[in-house]
């Protein structure tokens, strides 16, 4: 459906306990926090010993971080949490919006009346997204779902 380049991995560190510097292929490196995830979910419970998280390493084509015991984390979900932690909210907040509403780059930049390569900058964080667009994005999910009701 989505013909973006999937975000990928290219190299990471462990930092400190439960955080690690991510540098993605797109040329963007961000300190990511997860201690909260790791104590989120049970699956991830062996990752609460710091010994054990800080052998994160890149998953096959870096799709994904990987940890020993078939541990691992989507690198676009990596992203996501970056970019949210990183003070990008605003281009969280439109992937997730993408997301949820299995949208294409081209199939959210028709929805929004914008062109994809816009979609992309905001998606990517290379722009910000502005706040007519978070706006019209609530508009974009409230009108589907009254025409749903």
């Amino acid at each position: 459906m989505s013909e973006t380049k999937p975000v990928r991995i290219a190299g990471v560190k462990s930092v400190r306990d439960y955080t690690l510097t991510v540098a993605f292929m797109n040329s963007k490196t961000f300190t990511v926090d997860l201690r909260d995830f790791v104590q989120r979910f049970k699956g991830l419970r062996p990752l609460r010993d710091p010994a054990v998280f800080a052998r994160a390493d890149v998953g096959e084509d870096g799709f994904s971080l990987v940890w020993p015991g078939d541990l691992d984390v989507g690198a676009d979900q990596l992203y996501e949490m970056a970019l949210e932690q990183n003070g990008r909210t605003d281009a969280a907040a439109f992937i997730r919006w993408r997301w949820r509403n299995k949208l294409s780059l081209s199939e959210a930049a028709d929805a929004l009346g914008l062109s994809r390569r816009m979609v992309a900058y905001y998606e990517s964080g290379e722009q910000e997204v502005p706040r007519t667009v978070l706006l019209a994005l609530k508009g974009w999910e409230a009108e589907r779902q009254n025409a749903v009701a």
